[in-house]
C-alpha cells in the first residue's frame, strides 16, 4: 500500500507525485523521490522495480522478507534490511523495513510493523538545511529512528528482569522465576538478532571506504554506529545477568532440597534409635522388659524417649531441623 510518494529539492518538499511519473523525477539530479510503501504486494514492488530501475535480487529480498539485517551495495546504490522490534502486550513483534537509497530516491518498504515513520519525514522537513543532503541524509533518519526504538525496549526488558531478581529469594517461587528467566532470555535474543547485524552492516557507513552515497554524511552513520553499540553492550550486560539469576535460582532449589535431605535424614535417624531398642528387646523373650521385669516397660519407653528427645534437641542445634 503507497503511503507517500513526494519529490524534494534542495531541501524542500516540491509536491506529491503519482507514481508513473517517478521515473521522470529521478532524472533531475537536482531533486529526490522519497516514497513510502506498507506491506507492499508484488505487484507493487515490480511497478516500484520498473520506476526506479532496482536490482532484481534487492527486489527478490524485499519480497520474500525475512531477511538478516543488512546493507548491500548494488552499483551505485544501496539496499539496508532492518528489523522493527515493538513491544506489544508484553510480547515482542518483530518487523522487517526494506529500504533502496540512489543518488536521488529512496523507498521504504515496511512489513509487519505497527509503527509508523511519519514523525521522521516531519523531522526531516522541518530540517531543510540537513535534507539538502538528499537521500542519504532520510537514510539516516529512518535508520536512527527505528534504533531509538530499540531503547524503550531494552529499558523494559531491563525492568523486568530486576523484577524477577527480587523474587528469586522467594520462598517457592523457583520454578516460576525460571520459566520468566528462559521467556526473558529469549526476548533479549530477538532483539540482540536484531542489533548485531545492523551494528556490524553500520561500520562500514563511516571511516575507510564508504559508498559514495554516505561519504558527506559519515559522521551521523557513526552516531548511530555508537547507540547501536551501546544496546549491544546493555543486550550482553542483561544476557549476562540473566545466566547469573538462573544459575542462583538452581543454586537456591539445590539448597532447598538439601534442607529436605537433612531433615529426612535427621528424622530417620531419630526414629532408628527406638527401632533398634525394640528391636533388640524384642528378640529376647527371656528378659523382655514387659514380661519378665515390672519395670522393664517404663525403663525401655523412657530411654528409648531420652535418646530421641537428645538427637532432636543436636539437630535442631546444629540446623538440620
Amino acid at each position: 500500500m503507497l503511503i507517500n510518494c513526494v519529490t524534494y529539492q534542495e531541501g524542500r518538499k516540491l509536491s506529491d507525485i503519482s507514481v508513473a511519473e517517478i521515473s521522470d523525477y529521478v532524472q533531475h539530479k537536482d531533486q529526490f523521490v522519497w516514497v513510502a510503501l506498507r506491506d507492499a504486494s508484488d505487484e507493487e514492488l515490480q511497478e516500484m522495480q520498473v520506476e526506479f530501475d532496482l536490482h532484481e535480487l534487492a527486489v527478490e529480498d524485499a519480497r520474500h522478507g525475512y531477511q538478516r539485517p543488512k546493507i548491500e551495495e548494488y552499483g551505485d546504490s544501496l539496499f539496508a534490511v532492518i528489523h522493527t522490534v515493538e513491544m506489544i502486550n508484553g510480547e515482542l513483534n518483530i518487523g522487517e523495513l526494506n529500504l533502496f537509497v540512489g543518488e536521488n530516491y529512496v523507498l521504504s518498504v515496511r512489513n509487519r510493523c505497527q509503527q509508523n515513520f511519519l514523525g521522521v519525514r516531519q523531522r526531516c522537513e522541518r530540517e531543510p538545511h540537513l535534507l539538502k543532503h538528499g537521500s542519504s541524509f532520510v537514510f539516516y533518519a529512518l535508520i536512527d529512528a527505528i534504533v531509538d526504538r530499540y531503547f524503550p525496549v531494552v529499558e523494559a526488558l531491563e525492568n523486568e528482569l530486576e523484577l524477577i531478581e527480587e523474587q528469586i529469594f522467594t520462598k517457592g517461587s523457583e520454578r516460576a522465576n525460571i520459566q520468566r528467566l528462559y521467556q526473558l532470555k529469549r526476548k533479549i535474543m530477538v532483539i540482540k538478532h536484531a542489533v548485531t547485524p545492523l551494528m556490524e552492516a553500520s561500520s562500514k557507513l563511516f571511516g575507510g571506504r564508504v559508498p559514495a552515497l554516505c561519504v558527506n554524511t559519515q559522521e551521523y552513520f557513526r552516531d548511530v554506529y555508537d547507540h547501536l553499540y551501546r544496546l549491544n553492550t546493555s543486550i550482553e550486560t542483561i544476557r549476562d545477568t540473566i545466566s547469573t539469576a538462573i544459575q542462583v535460582n538452581l543454586s537456591m532449589v539445590a539448597i532447598d532440597e538439601s534442607e529436605v535431605n537433612k531433615r529426612l535424614a535427621a528424622g530417620a535417624a531419630i526414629f532408628a534409635v527406638p527401632t533398634a531398642f525394640a528391636g533388640i528387646w524384642g528378640m529376647n523373650f527371656k528378659a523382655m522388659p514387659e514380661l519378665e521385669w515390672h519395670y522393664g516397660y517404663p525403663m525401655a519407653v523412657g530411654i528409648m524417649f531420652s535418646a530421641c528427645a537428645y538427637l532432636y534437641y543436636r539437630f535442631r542445634k546444629s540446623g538440620w531441623l
